[in-house]
């Protein structure tokens, strides 16, 4: 059984709906979901968990929350070779950039579907179908 930390930001809620939605995916898969926020998350909590699903929006010019997110990312990101990864967020403008530039700062890390998952605004049906999917890829890879 895989044990799996969400961590993540939302400052409307979009983000943290997928957060809950990807730990009902981990969770269906057999797998044991840890949600925190992140200023709840630390470098000292990486070797705790098998794997780790990051989630942030895109903020302002398509870049991460840049008062607790950004900060608490810049410390892992050095620390994330060699770890298996999910990556998600939720955007409201933009073409997803955010996400590329995100996923080319994970170097060394093995990032699970290859690619992080985003959603336009709130997550409908199938956009908590997706996380939910994503979800079991965690638990189940």
């Amino acid at each position: 059984m895989k044990n799996i930390a969400i961590v993540y930001w939302s400052g409307t809620g979009n983000t943290e709906a997928m957060a809950h939605g990807i730990a009902d995916g981990v969770k269906a898969a057999g797998g044991n979901a840890a949600l925190f926020t992140a200023s709840e998350f630390s470098a000292a909590a990486l070797s705790d968990y098998d794997r780790i699903a990051f989630g942030c929006p895109s903020m302002g010019s398509e870049q991460l929350e840049d008062s607790e997110f950004e900060p608490m990312f810049s410390v892992l990101e050095d620390k994330l070779s060699g770890k298996e990864i999910a990556l998600f967020g939720s955007y409201g403008w933009g073409d997803g950039q955010w996400m590329l530039d995100w996923q080319e700062r994970c170097t060394g890390a093995k990032i699970i579907g290859g690619e992080g998952l985003i959603i336009n605004e709130a997550p409908d049906d199938e956009g908590l179908e997706q996380c939910k999917k994503l979800g079991n890829r965690l638990a189940a890879e």
